[in-house]
């Protein structure tokens, strides 16, 4: 599992769609509009872990310092100190709110061996040591101060095999992911923001568009390569080292080692159709209870996201995805509309390939796929985002809408996106992966867009709506929307999964050398 922030970090999944979420959520109509400046109940079994591998065994030597050349020598990637050309660029995450932290050196890693390298001299000098594929981390903890990043962006093939299966190096990006599998006629659920890194993703469990049809992206999970503590690298699956499987599909990023690759179960990509709904200002209440009395009865082939933007009045829109043509949608997308009793000031209905569907959601419809990457670390024209945000999780239909409502009326510029859960991910036990909301009807994301100089009084108003909707939702959050002041963080993003999970990590990392803030190990 990822070290401090998982590999690639977490958040960007479904509800964050194109560049920044206004840019998608706010778009009056599509087609060529749409592209424009395109891009981002616990019921735990709480059993002890099975019998695995022997642990690594703990160590006792005093530290040393980092011996950087040697690192670098070691290494077919790069590595950038502070003095180095190219550092500069190197650091940086997708949130610029982080650009502030100063990281010891960031290797740059091209093969397990760069990893087992990197892991070997934090064991040795106990500095922090975080892993990047994607950078998303909501709370930066892929770029920690003083310690060393392990960026996997060199490691992002894809491989689809012949059974169905695919490799995938963990410093692949989501439109990298899509775009490899839809050339072989093959798709994976995840989420819709292009730049978000697979193992970020995957690693706290992974939320998407088509989720309800095809379950978590950690469903689809057979087996990974892992990097652990004691620098060997291991297969984690459900015949080999079965704890650190389980644990891997759902835990959260930041703990047990570092993910150098993945192996999905695919499906054969499907004809899709994508669909907004924006809703007059004044009718949240009435668009929330006809959703969420909608979605609990969907069929497992309609997924969809409803964003609720604060402001006087607050509004609202539906947006989604179906495994399916339009006229198959069409009935669907009445019944949704006469649950809520409004109409819709505008209507899309488009049907899409897989890819032109991720392409779509990710902002990027019309645009080829070397565009819809990053700027700051590549050749695409994606740039960053400067935000806070935090979670909630519904594991019931809320029973007084207007209480959402009343709550987002005169708060400009945040958004509460609320995507489906149901469907596939519901048949899968509480305990029978890390993530431990398989009977809930949504995830709840409260985003708020900040800049350096308002960051602070941004925390302080998510944080209040943070509070005021777990007084609705329940004290729980979603651990791939990591929040660093999530009041019992641990409990709200593990649940009844939670001791197990600390068990794995006790047995992995016995020294704590993955520890972080919101880790599951301590130093």
């Amino acid at each position: 599992m990822a070290p401090a922030g998982g590999v690639g970090g977490q958040g960007c999944e479904a509800g964050r769609v194109g560049l920044t979420r206004r840019t998608f959520l706010h778009a009056a109509g599509f087609g060529a509009a749409a592209a424009a400046l395109s891009a981002c109940t616990p019921s735990g079994s709480g059993a002890p872990p099975s019998s695995g591998t022997t642990p690594p065994p703990t160590t006792s030597s005093a530290p040393v310092p980092p011996d950087w050349p040697k690192l670098r020598s070691s290494l077919a990637g790069k590595l950038f100190l502070p003095e180095d050309e190219g550092y500069g660029t190197a650091k940086l995450a997708y949130n610029p709110l982080f650009d502030s932290r100063t990281p010891a050196a960031v290797a740059s890693c091209a093969r397990p061996e760069d990893v087992q390298a990197c892991v070997g001299v934090a064991a040795s000098s106990r500095i922090p040591i975080a892993a990047r594929s994607g950078g998303h981390s909501y709370a930066g903890y892929s770029t920690p101060d003083h310690g060393l990043v392990v960026d996997l962006g060199g490691m992002k093939g894809v491989e689809v095999r012949a059974d169905g299966t695919a490799v995938i190096g963990a410093g692949a990006r989501l439109i990298e992911v899509y775009s490899a599998l839809a050339d072989q006629g093959r798709c994976l659920p995840g989420g819709s923001c292009p730049t978000v890194g697979i193992a970020g993703l995957t690693l706290g469990g992974g939320v998407g568009v088509l989720t309800r049809k095809f379950g978590l992206t950690c469903d689809r999970l057979v087996s990974a390569q892992v990097v652990t503590p004691d620098g060997h690298l291991r297969t984690a699956s459900a015949d080999s080292e079965p704890d650190l499987h389980w644990a891997l599909r759902g835990g959260g990023g930041g703990n047990l080692g570092i993910v150098t690759s993945f192996t999905f179960s695919t499906e054969p990509a499907p004809q899709l159709t994508v669909f907004q709904l924006h809703f007059p200002g004044g009718s949240v209440a009435e668009v929330l209870g006809g959703w969420q009395s909608f979605t609990a009865g969907a069929p497992d082939e309609l997924w969809s996201t409803l964003a609720v933007s604060g402001g006087t009045p607050p509004t609202s829109r539906v947006t989604g995805c179906y495994v399916g043509s339009a006229s198959g949608l069409a009935p669907l997308l009445n019944s949704l509309i006469a649950k809520t009793g409004a109409q819709p000031t505008s209507r899309y209905v488009q049907g899409k390939s897989y890819l032109e569907a991720m392409l779509w959601f990710g902002g990027c419809s019309g645009k080829p796929v070397a565009q819809c990457k990053p700027s700051w670390s590549g050749s695409g024209a994606l740039g960053r985002e400067s935000f806070v945000a935090t979670s909630r999780v519904l594991t019931k239909p809320l029973d007084d809408p207007a209480q959402l409502a009343s709550l987002m009326r005169g708060r400009t510029g945040m958004d509460v996106l609320i995507d489906s859960l149901g469907g596939a991910v519901n048949r899968v036990g509480a305990g029978d992966t890390a993530f431990p909301y398989r009977s809930a009807l949504a995830t709840a994301q409260v985003y708020q867009g900040a800049t350096a100089a308002s960051a602070r009084s941004a925390g302080q108003t998510v944080g209040e709506v943070r509070g005021q909707l777990g007084d609705l939702f329940g004290a729980n959050g979603y651990v791939n929307y990591i929040d660093p002041d999530m009041p019992d963080w641990a409990g709200a993003y593990y649940a009844g999964n939670l001791a197990r999970l600390r068990q794995v990590a006790r047995k992995y990392d016995p020294d704590g050398m993955f520890a972080f803030a919101q880790g599951l190990t301590k130093a």
